[in-house]
């Protein structure tokens, strides 16, 4: 069995890599293991349908095997929700996310924050950040310690640039941004956000909010993305895509940026292109380290 790392970024998929030999959660633990990468996001994207029991099992696997865990909430999740009755849907998917979660050893939700339906950023904001705080305040009394993670959204209609996730995260004890990399590249329609000044500037926005713990505890996404005008249309596998993630590794690299990074890559590119940016993350890592050692012998 192969050995965790001590990479300061650890790699993953979001989902069960598609190579795992059987079904279950804790399989792919297992082969996350064997394929030596360190992190999982669980996807539980459609419905959560878990028992407590089946959580204290992940939550075993993950502690053995050095597999860190996060769990992808429904897509279903709006916390700008139009009617009572879609908002407490909304509030419930959420709330069973995390607690799930938290009983399956995760220590961070990542969801879709929701849409403006045509209203202002600023009023959506404040129903947000409203939201979030009411949900915020049940876990904790609860007991549930997970970091809530509102993703960075890849549509111009969706809540979610990094600024409003910066500021929640500024207002809201417990909250931090998911950076989906990709979403921030798609979302911008032209072509930005894809150079390594661009990444460095998202990562010194980061610590200009949140000070070096935002980015000593990032959780992050990247894939390949196929966009337009209005942003994200669907994600690409990395070489069918234009995201220059040589230089978005090479950024987390000189920013000293610790956490966890998902792939979100389509199938059956899904597992390949996890260990591409794992492998690069690393290479670039030993670059950088042998530089430093010949710049120190020579001073």
């Amino acid at each position: 069995m192969a050995q965790s790392t001590s990479d300061p970024v650890r790699f993953g998929t979001v989902g069960s890599p598609q190579t795992t030999p059987r079904s279950g959660t804790l399989a792919a633990i297992e082969h996350m293991r064997d394929l030596g990468m360190d992190h999982l996001e669980i996807a539980w994207v459609h419905s959560v349908r878990v028992s407590d029991e089946t959580c204290a099992t992940i939550k075993t696997g993950g502690q053995k095997h050095a597999i860190t865990l996060s769990i992808h909430a429904p897509y279903y999740i709006n916390l700008n929700s139009q009617t009572a009755e879609l908002m407490r849907k909304s509030d419930e998917r959420l709330l069973l996310a995390a607690r799930k979660g938290f009983l399956a050893g995760a220590t961070d939700i990542v969801f879709h924050p929701g849409s403006y339906h045509n209203q202002s950023s600023d009023l959506v904001y404040e129903r947000v950040k409203e939201k979030l705080l009411e949900i915020r305040g049940i876990l904790d009394d609860e007991g549930v310690d997970v970091t809530l993670r509102p993703e960075t959204m890849g549509k111009v209609a969706a809540f979610g640039t990094l600024d409003e996730l910066l500021q929640l995260s500024r207002d809201i004890p417990g909250v931090l941004p998911c950076i989906d990399f990709a979403h921030l590249h798609a979302r911008a329609g032209d072509g930005s956000m894809n150079s390594y000044d661009e990444f460095a500037a998202i990562f010194k926005a980061v610590k200009a909010a949140l000070g070096n713990d935002g980015l000593h505890t990032l959780h992050a996404h990247m894939s390949g993305i196929a966009y337009g005008p209005r942003g994200e249309k669907h994600h690409l596998p990395l070489n069918e895509a234009d995201l220059r993630y040589r230089d978005l590794l090479q950024a987390l690299v000189d920013f000293d940026v610790h956490g966890s990074v998902a792939v979100e890559a389509p199938e059956p590119f899904h597992v390949a292109d996890a260990l591409t940016l794992q492998a690069t993350y690393r290479r670039l890592r030993q670059q950088k380290a042998a530089t430093s050692s010949d710049t120190a012998e020579k001073s």
